[in-house]
């Protein structure tokens, strides 16, 4: 069975000339967004993907804008508002050491070096130099934790559990 990754959702057209806008879930928008790229246009009503060729990627007020190849004009890709964007399993790359996809990482359980269980991953925020993680608590506390070495102790994807030590004024 094929598994697919969510990289963005198109949300509007943007101009005349065919570019999307496009809300990105991906970690790595730079690599997914190259010119010559593919992506699979997944809709609602439809029962197929729709296969797309990156034309150009650039970045604007927090979002990415993409051209496809073949689809020159606004009338052509209005259809494709609210779509999904994703990529296959095989499209994803070799990470380095401590990197990780984001879906490796929404779902883990996190505790802290002291044993404490604070919750599961709900997502992931990326407002500037490091990506911080939405922690949801048994009680519908959540907890967000900088994805920083002095923080995040361990990582165990294959036990999905995340081990913190977490600075003064964190859970509180």
């Amino acid at each position: 069975m094929e598994k697919w990754f969510k990289v963005g959702k198109i949300v509007n057209t943007h101009g005349v000339k065919g570019e999307v806008k496009v809300v990105s879930t991906t970690d790595f928008p730079e690599e997914r967004y190259q010119i010559g790229n593919t992506l699979s246009l997944f809709k609602m009503e439809d029962q197929d993907p729709i296969s797309l060729v990156i034309k150009s990627h650039r970045s604007h007020k927090n979002f990415d804008l993409l051209t496809f190849e073949g689809y020159e004009n606004i009338n052509e890709v209005e259809k494709f508002k609210e779509g999904i964007l994703k990529v296959q399993e095989d499209q994803l790359q070799e990470l380095d050491e401590g990197e990780y996809y984001f879906h490796e990482i929404v779902g883990c359980k996190v505790k802290t070096t002291a044993g404490e269980d604070l919750g599961t991953i709900k997502e992931i925020l990326s407002p500037g130099a490091n990506d911080v993680w939405v922690v949801k608590g048994e009680r519908g506390k959540e907890y967000l934790i900088p994805y920083i070495e002095d923080i995040v102790i361990s990582v165990d994807i294959e036990q999905q559990l995340i081990t913190i030590e977490p600075m003064e004024g964190l859970l509180s």
